[in-house]
């Protein structure tokens, strides 16, 4: 099941014509990736302190269907797909209403917070996002 997060688009979001600009649509993304990991009982900030792995984006693959503006309320999903050992794809959409702005496909990879070497996504992460076997 995919996880949704609400975000309103602000003036600052876009571009003088009033329509967001594309790369914040990676911002909407992430805080959506962001929100999800909290939803399944995960702060990014204790994941670093605790268990001494972050998440990087490693790829990011993003089509722009229909243009997102100002004062849009918008929908932005999270949709678990494959995992490794250290890397995990999610599906991201972003909607207004029925209407499918923008597709993503987003690799992440589970890093050392120090070396950014990569590292075993927890047990822990796997099993809250129904990855674990």
């Amino acid at each position: 099941m995919a996880f949704v997060w609400p975000v309103r688009v602000y003036w600052e979001d876009t571009d003088a014509g009033g329509v967001v600009y594309y790369a914040n649509y990676l911002k909407f993304l992430e805080r959506a990736r962001s929100e999800w990991l909290r939803s399944l009982g995960f702060e990014q900030d204790v994941l670093r302190e605790r268990e001494g792995v972050v998440f990087v984006v490693r790829r990011v693959e993003i089509d722009y269907l229909s243009p997102a503006r100002f004062n849009d309320a918008l929908e932005i999903s999270v949709e678990p797909g494959a995992t490794g050992r250290v890397s995990l794809e999610v599906v991201q959409t972003i909607g207004r209403g029925p209407t499918r702005l923008a597709q993503a496909q987003v690799k992440l990879a589970c890093v050392e917070a120090v070396s950014f070497k990569p590292a075993r996504i927890p047990a822990s992460i796997l099993q809250a996002t129904g990855a674990a076997t």
